[in-house]
């Protein structure tokens, strides 16, 4: 697998590895952006949700998907189910997600 410096994923043959930072029970659903975390960079996100039987989960898959225009379908939780810090994979075709993540990063899309 491929890794880009100094951005929150890492490319593999069948799709994207997404590192993200995930708050639950906050007051509303957003993404804040990028941030370091030790020396990896993470997508910070929020969700209202609580960490309770996947609820945060699911509304952060929910979140990232009309964060990037991807269907929900093709999102995943790859590592770090019960974690802070995961590990979302967006299956499906490298280029497309790469130029979506890029335009959402940018601040293209809300």
């Amino acid at each position: 697998m491929a890794a880009i410096a100094d951005k929150p994923y890492r490319i593999s043959s069948d799709g994207v590895f997404l590192a993200v930072k995930v708050t639950p029970k906050a007051g509303r659903d957003e993404v804040l952006g990028i941030e370091q975390h030790g020396e990896k960079p993470v997508l910070r996100v929020r969700v209202r949700a609580a960490p309770d039987k996947g609820q945060a989960n699911k509304a952060l898959l929910k979140l990232i998907g009309k964060w990037l225009g991807v269907p929900p379908s093709s999102i995943r939780i790859a590592a770090g189910g019960k974690a802070r810090l995961k590990s979302v994979f967006l299956e499906g075709d490298v280029e497309d997600h790469i130029a979506c993540l890029e335009n959402a990063i940018s601040g293209d899309r809300e």
